[in-house]
């Protein structure tokens, strides 16, 4: 069965302290995730040491980074490497989130770049894709994701491509409280699935998770996740909240 995946994007949010806190408010609640489940938090750099400490005797919970550089070292001011985050004991990393993409104008062709990087180190890529409001009103959201898709995963191997995991994330349904309905997010997941079939062959793609990543929260993740082939949330504001994405994680298929 394909890993069902609750995760936290903190995003750039919370004091030292409470992260801390939320962490700690968290694991408090003794939830044992099935050995099919997954509890990802994913946490500003600077706080990627401790979350990992926090976590280290926690079945079925781990840390993520929420980027990373797609060198290993150099001259790179400001930068993360996936060297680096190894070093850290860090086993996943997002990466394509839509943020970065519109703000940073990270495109298809430096995100492959990255997954390389991240797959070379061990690090299990959390590869985001998906649509703008516009090209969802135009129809052309199926057409649109697939590009993403083909333009930063298609050289991969059968081997790798199980490495990643994939993250859906409607942008109009982002910070805007918005969210597709349990139908749209399950047409989308499984086009993406069909997508990962015809390069990879169907066994594959049904053992990749896909996760929805847009406006999850306590209230609708138990029907969004009731999807065939939605495995899970990756949670923005709502992870910012111990009980809303203990609610989450609880909502997750067993």
């Amino acid at each position: 069965m394909r890993q069902q995946i609750a995760a936290a994007n903190w995003k750039m949010n919370l004091t030292y302290k409470g992260a801390e806190d939320l962490l700690d408010a968290v694991l408090a609640e003794k939830i044992a995730p099935a050995p099919d489940q997954l509890v990802i938090f994913a946490v500003p750099f600077p706080y990627l040491i401790m979350a990992r400490s926090a976590v280290d005797e926690e079945p079925g919970y781990a840390i993520a980074a929420q980027n990373c550089y797609a060198e290993v070292n150099g001259a790179y001011t400001g930068e993360v490497s996936v060297e680096m985050l190894q070093s850290l004991g860090i086993r996943y990393c997002i990466l394509g989130h839509s943020e970065r993409r519109q703000y940073f104008h990270e495109d298809n062709a430096l995100l492959a770049r990255k997954v390389d990087r991240c797959l070379e180190y061990g690090i299990q890529p959390i590869f985001c894709c998906g649509e703008a409001l516009e090209v969802r009103e135009a129809g052309t959201q199926n057409t649109f994701v697939q590009r993403q898709l083909e333009e930063s995963l298609a050289h991969l191997t059968e081997e790798q491509l199980r490495q990643v995991i994939i993250a859906y994330e409607p942008i109009w349904a982002i910070g805007t409280g918005k969210t597709a309905s349990a139908a749209q997010a399950q047409e989308m997941h499984a086009h993406i699935r069909s997508v990962l079939a015809g390069k990879w062959g169907k066994e594959t793609a049904d053992a990749i998770s896909i996760l929805y990543g847009g406006s999850v929260k306590a209230g609708n993740a138990a029907e969004l996740f009731s999807a065939p082939d939605v495995d899970g949330g990756l949670v923005g504001g709502a992870a910012l909240v111990a009980q809303d994405f203990v609610q989450i994680i609880k909502a997750l298929r067993s």
